[in-house]
């Protein structure tokens, strides 16, 4: 990391200069905090998804589908 002052002595004294570095232009520092919370939410979201799409797929278990409600009737028709 070049980041830092230095200090350079010479002859007529001393002098000092602060470096600033980037890797890129648009770079952010993530720390241990930052990942652990964006896993945190993801992990939650994952699950509320799930119970989600649970919920509203057992719902239609106890329903009969049009179809089946028809198929008996068609049944009967045919053996008069």
């Amino acid at each position: 990391d070049p980041r830092g002052i230095y200090t350079c002595d010479t002859e007529r004294g001393k002098t000092s200069l602060q470096v600033h570095y980037r890797m890129c232009q648009n770079c952010i520092e993530v720390d241990a905090p930052t990942i652990s919370g964006i896993v945190v939410a993801d992990v939650v979201a994952t699950i509320f998804l799930a119970v989600a799409v649970y919920c509203i797929t057992g719902q239609d278990k106890g329903r009969m589908s049009r179809g089946e409600e028809r198929a008996p009737l068609a049944a009967r028709g045919r053996g008069r």
